[in-house]
């Protein structure tokens, strides 16, 4: 079996960077796809654009920031749950967010979870290095 392969959607080279650090941090090895937009990450999962032509590789976790350029994280959590191939995969929100209508939003446009960016970045690493190890060992993801 394909190693899951972490979309990591996000347009702050500084978060993009902390992330990919604390999920090596905590030993968590899967390729990491990154997109710096809504319309990248979406060709990417449904192979169009620049993704056109490359085999197809369902992401096993996508952690997916609320402010994107081009298409919103949530407009591209809405289109990856009304597709039957990207319905079950998981959607981790990862935005320093904290509105309750952003969370409303999410969980009711099919999220698995929202966690909110700590500012500090010890308390980043650790957030994300706990993601990391649920979604990517723990979680017993649906049959095929």
């Amino acid at each position: 079996m394909a190693e899951k392969i972490i979309l990591l959607v996000e347009d702050n080279a500084d978060d993009e960077a902390l992330t990919t650090r604390a999920l090596r941090k905590a030993k968590i090895i899967n390729e990491i796809v990154v997109a710096r937009d809504g319309a990248e990450a979406l060709d990417f999962v449904f192979c169009r654009g620049n993704h056109a032509g490359r085999a197809p590789r369902m992401p096993g976790l996508i952690l997916l920031d609320l402010n994107l350029p081009k298409i919103g994280g949530h407009d591209v959590l809405r289109e990856l749950r009304a597709d039957e191939r990207t319905r079950l995969v998981p959607v981790v929100v990862l935005t320093s967010s904290s509105e309750d209508e952003d969370k409303l939003r999410s969980y009711k446009s099919g999220a698995n979870s929202y966690v909110r960016k700590p500012v500090e970045f010890g308390a980043f690493a650790n957030a994300v290095g706990q993601l990391g190890m649920y979604w990517m060992l723990l979680n017993e993801t649906p049959p095929a």
